[in-house]
């Protein structure tokens, strides 16, 4: 099941309070960049960010974006933007810069 574009901007919006998100389409959904660092993604309408050290703290739960993949951690306070970007934030410090 892929993301649809509506939700795919529904999470941009709550994502307004971080300079230079960018969104890539992959394959029916949607790879995200802050500040050139892909920290996460929207999976089958599901807002994932990587697990690193740095987000542990926000005790979220573990989901598989898509089949063999690496288990990432589910934001399920998305109305919550001031909260998003801490936690953007907070995984983007341990994650490499795309190149």
């Amino acid at each position: 099941m892929s993301t649809s574009k509506e939700y795919r901007d529904f999470i941009l919006e709550q994502l307004d309070l971080l300079d230079n998100i960018t969104c890539r389409s992959m394959m029916g959904e949607y790879l995200l960049y802050y500040n050139s660092i892909l920290f996460g993604g929207i999976y089958d309408s599901r807002l994932l960010v990587k697990i690193v050290d740095s987000n542990k703290k926000y005790n979220m739960k573990e989901q598989i974006p898509y089949k063999s993949a690496k288990p990432m951690y589910l934001i399920e306070d998305i109305d919550k933007k001031e909260l998003l970007k801490e936690i953007i934030i907070e995984t983007c410090k341990d994650l490499p810069i795309k190149k």
